[in-house]
């Protein structure tokens, strides 16, 4: 991999525990009622997880880093986050990915290494996908994909 490669998105996709799975239960219970709204909304948050894990890959990255499953500054809340489907794209395409969280205690996370040493994370990774730009990541920016354009949640 060669050059630079920051990219900025917005949006991973809608994330939490609640969100995605109350859509797709307003689908189930609305099967039958004339509508669009719903199935949009679900169809549009797979979208946007293809549109980044693509952009991601299409870099050609031998290591892709997740800096941080947390949905929102300050929550050490990572059920279903949108990060989890990009990371599943991912690794499909055989590109080993590495987590770093460290309020997460175990080794793996969904098959992927946990890591709590950010330097050598920072320096193992060709792209590190974080939900938002921090300051620690400064001297890695050439290397950070990230949807946020203005430093908050």
């Amino acid at each position: 991999m060669s050059g630079p490669h920051k990219i900025t998105v917005v949006g991973t996709g809608y994330v939490g525990y609640c969100l995605p799975k109350d859509t797709k239960q307003l689908l189930a219970n609305y099967d039958r009622v004339p509508q669009n709204l719903i199935q949009a909304i679900v169809n549009s948050n797979t979208t946007r997880k293809d549109f980044i894990a693509e952009q991601i890959i299409a870099k050609q990255p031998q290591t892709v880093g997740i800096y941080r499953l947390a949905m929102k500054a300050g929550s050490d809340n990572f059920r279903s986050s949108a990060v989890q489907g990009v990371m599943k794209r991912i690794k499909a395409k055989g590109i080993e990915v590495i987590v770093y969280e460290p309020l997460l205690d175990e080794e793996r996370f969904f098959n992927s290494e946990v890591t709590h040493a950010l330097d050598g994370f920072k320096s193992r990774c060709d792209v590190i996908i974080a939900n938002r730009k921090v300051d620690e990541l400064d001297d890695v920016s050439d290397k950070v994909f990230t949807r946020d354009l203005f430093g908050n949640d």
